[in-house]
């Protein structure tokens, strides 16, 4: 027999922002934003589950709250819109283009029944009813009182800082013109939110909806649930010997079911002293049909619990029901489906049962607004805080909304999600500036995150600083044309801190730069400079810059300046009588020869090419050769320190970056301690941030400057795979103030990852309030561009010189014969 729809929906009307009901119901409908999986400690699901019960307990007798989860298989849909795409972002792009997750979205509905009105039952819903009428006409004031209460129920759930609540309206409740509402969308499981289709609806073979065969496996019996429960279960996958690792303890029904699936999620709030009276009533009926069978026994035992626990607790009784309707549109899937879905039940110690008979009247009060027609006989009693156990509380992870920031994976598909760990904790008050350190082993996957986050930054119109050891960021420098400092015997480093670029001036700092420069290469460590060779300094270095203003042809070099002081400076300190004990100038220019012309040190000060360092944003410091040289690295450190402060003062409003790698072993060890000090205590006010690469535990055990400075001013930690160290990890959650929940999150990296995948994961904190793992996965040619492996550089650099030495078109073409190999 078919009917119209029309005649049978049980929703009479939109208006006020609620859903009424044939039956007199009222309905208000809240969306919520739900924490996102696998960052709640155990602490933080107790806390939540108490908010849930005190909101229930908030609202009026004869209320249902219809919690409604809907989990959506979609394809993520890349932009190449994007005109500024640079090639490694539109790479990624077409990488991550069509990869499969499960969107969600959770509807809580609070429907109140009027006075008096009859329970349903599986032989009474309204889808077989001939005829619906409400039984009282509403009042305003009764209307009134009852969002009042919804209201309240919001604040309660808000409060809590885990969820926000936002209540729908008219239009969102009722389809238009160019978007579906949300009784439509249920009633033709609708997996678009702009337009959709009517469609058949038949029960005469199973349950299904237009071309979706679904399949409702329920939880409505006693007796198939779980001997215990609570607010939160052990997640196996990402637990070790030494942590327990925590998710909802309804989170298998909800993000970690991989299919279309709706969770339905029902609690019934009747008159609590009618429910005692009558279970007092079963009790005494049970007591005296003990004798005849063991059941009635066990039965009235059961009952007998129960009253007592409501009585010497205060537990609200009431009664609950808990399903998953799930569909495909191929029925080949329907088998997998059902192991799906059996499985994570299993998980919750809870026994699946498909519902067949009953399965249209449960789909048809699923209907947002005809909760309260349920069919009763299909719940079971309990108390509040055990039903709100299987409540879904996470959702999925989200992108920041900034435009700051870095692409990386969620967790469980790999579905890309933009992430702020810069500008969005600091203005919400998470973090107190922009500081990172970031410590992982050899291997864990450190240089493709840093590479990563590097070219992020570079992107969107950071300047980079970035001292290295090891050539992890040759790569990425040459992609993007920036310029690389290093050091060997054909091509050996050079700089040319005497030139002024365009729209540079000769202000205080850069005269102070270069004095600190000269002194250095002057005098020892242990030796001192008095006030007279300071001056002397200053006037030379007044007096030459104004030479080269007016001999425009002359170079400005440290050889020019050489020959400066040789031929016009002498004289200048002879006529002035400046005394030998005031200003050896001789012995200056014979210690300072060998950087001079022809000198052993004469490539080092006399650059004529990457000259002008303030303007260009990206450059790479690379000291793996020098890093031991008693004169060059001191040399090379003033230099990055001059630059990087230059940029740090006279950029105004631009976002600079220094980022030191394993080099700061080797600063620390050479007396800059205090600059990295200096550093990381003022870079936040110049709208900068300081980033430290490290790999070895021992490092940042046994240097003071890493303990104290760098770690005390770094509000983000980046920590990858600890698990080397997990015996031993009780010593660096101590020195980085992690959180028992941080130290569950560090220790699960990389511990079930997708094996059909190429990634490792990362775990980021953000002031120690915000901690998530996320996955760090690229495409063939951002791998590429940043792969630290010789042989996979060997390639990529004999691929760049077959096109004229474009490291682009060589990686576009190498990637494009790696994946015709495979």
């Amino acid at each position: 027999m078919q009917k119209v729809i029309d005649d049978v929906l049980p929703i009479m009307d939109v208006q006020h922002d609620c859903i009424l009901s044939k039956q007199g119901d009222i309905t208000v409908v809240f969306k919520a934003d739900l924490p996102e999986i696998f960052t709640l400690s155990d602490q933080e699901y107790e806390t939540f589950h108490q908010s849930w019960i005190k909101a229930i307990k908030i609202l009026p007798k004869f209320c249902v709250l219809h919690k409604q989860d809907w989990f959506l298989e979609k394809h993520y849909k890349a932009d190449f819109t994007s005109d500024d795409s640079s090639f490694l972002k539109r790479s990624s792009e077409r990488f991550f283009n069509e990869r499969p997750f499960l969107d969600h979205s959770c509807y809580i509905m609070i429907t109140k029944k009027p006075q008096g009105r009859k329970n349903s039952s599986s032989l009474f819903s309204n889808l077989i009813r001939s005829s619906l009428a409400p039984e009282q006409t509403l009042k305003m004031e009764l209307l009134q009182d009852f969002i009042d209460s919804t209201g309240q129920f919001k604040r309660i759930m808000e409060d809590s800082g885990f969820v926000k609540l936002t209540r729908l309206e008219n239009h969102e409740l009722k389809s238009q013109s160019r978007s579906i509402g949300l009784i439509e969308k249920y009633c033709f499981l609708s997996e678009s939110e702009t337009s959709f289709v009517y469609k058949d609806i038949k029960f005469s073979q199973g349950l299904q909806v237009g071309d979706k065969h679904c399949q409702l496996f329920t939880l409505g019996d006693s007796a198939d649930l779980p001997g215990l429960c609570g607010s939160r279960i052990n997640y196996d996958r990402y637990s070790t010997d030494r942590t327990k690792f925590s998710v909802g303890f309804a989170s298998t029904l909800g993000q970690l079911l991989s299919c279309n699936h709706i969770y339905n999620q029902y609690i019934f709030i009747e008159d609590g002293q009618k429910t005692i009276q009558k279970l007092e009533s079963k009790r005494l009926r049970l007591q005296s049909l003990s004798a005849y069978s063991r059941g009635n026994l066990i039965a009235r035992d059961a009952t007998n619990d129960f009253l007592n626990e409501a009585m010497s607790q205060q537990r609200v009784p009431v009664k609950a029901h808990f399903n998953v309707l799930a569909w495909s549109s191929d029925v080949q899937e329907l088998k997998e489906i059902k192991n799906k879905v059996s499985s994570a039940l299993a998980q919750m110690d809870a026994a699946a049962k498909q519902e067949t008979v009953g399965a249209p009247q449960i789909y048809w009060a699923g209907i947002p607004g005809n909760a309260a027609d349920f069919p009763m006989n299909d719940t079971f009693d309990t108390f509040t805080e055990q039903a709100v156990c299987f409540l879904n509380m996470e959702t999925g992870y989200k992108s920041s909304l900034s435009p700051m920031g870095i692409r990386l994976g969620d967790r469980l598909t790999g579905k890309p999600v933009h992430v702020d760990i810069s500008d969005e904790p600091v203005r919400t008050g998470i973090c107190t500036n922009r500081n990172k350190f970031i410590l992982g082993p050899s291997g864990s996957g450190k240089s493709f995150f840093t590479n990563h986050m590097v070219r992020s930054y570079y992107e969107q119109g950071t300047h980079i600083v970035l001292v290295d050891v090891g050539h992890s960021y040759k790569g990425l420098c040459e992609m993007v044309g920036g310029y690389y400092f290093t050091y060997d015997e054909k091509n050996p480093i050079r700089f040319n801190p005497f030139y002024i670029g365009e729209g540079d001036s000769l202000d205080t700092e850069k005269k102070e730069s270069i004095k600190t420069l000269l002194l250095a290469l002057w005098k020892k460590d242990d030796e001192t400079f008095n006030r007279s060779e300071y001056v002397a300094l200053s006037n030379s270095l007044q007096l030459y810059y104004e030479k080269l203003e007016t001999n425009p042809d002359i170079f400005p070099c440290f050889n020019t300046f050489y020959e400066f002081l040789k031929e016009d400076f002498v004289p200048i300190l002879e006529g002035d009588n400046v005394k030998e004990k005031d200003f050896d100038v001789n012995n200056f220019l014979y210690v300072l020869r060998p950087y001079y012309k022809d000198g052993e040190f004469d490539y080092l000060l006399n650059a004529s090419e990457n000259l002008d360092l303030l303007k260009e944003r990206f450059i790479v410091f690379e000291l793996d050769n020098i890093k031991d040289h008693p004169i060059l690295f001191p040399v090379v450190t003033i230099i990055i320190m001059e630059v990087f402060i230059s940029k740090m003062r006279k950029l105004k409003g631009v976002r600079k970056m220094i980022l030191i790698e394993e080099a700061w072993k080797a600063i620390a060890r050479e007396g800059m301690a205090e600059y990295i000090k200096y550093l990381f205590k003022t870079v936040r006010k110049f709208f900068g941030e300081a980033i430290v690469v490290t790999q070895e535990v021992e490092d940042i055990i046994s240097s003071p400057v890493v303990k104290q400075a760098i770690i005390n001013n770094s509000d983000c930690k980046i920590l990858l795979d600890q698990s080397k160290y997990q015996n031993k990890f009780d010593q660096i959650q101590e020195l980085l103030g992690l959180t028992e929940k941080e130290k569950a999150l560090v220790l699960s990296v990389n511990k079930s990852n997708d094996p059909d995948k190429k990634y490792k994961e990362v775990f980021i904190s953000l002031g120690g309030m915000l901690s998530k793992v996320y996955r760090t996965e690229v495409s063939l040619e951002e791998y590429l561009a940043y792969t630290t492996e010789e042989s996979e550089k060997v390639k990529v650099n004999a691929y760049a010189q077959k096109y004229g030495g474009d490291i682009k078109k060589g990686i576009a073409a190498l990637a494009f014969d790696m994946r015709n190999e495979t």
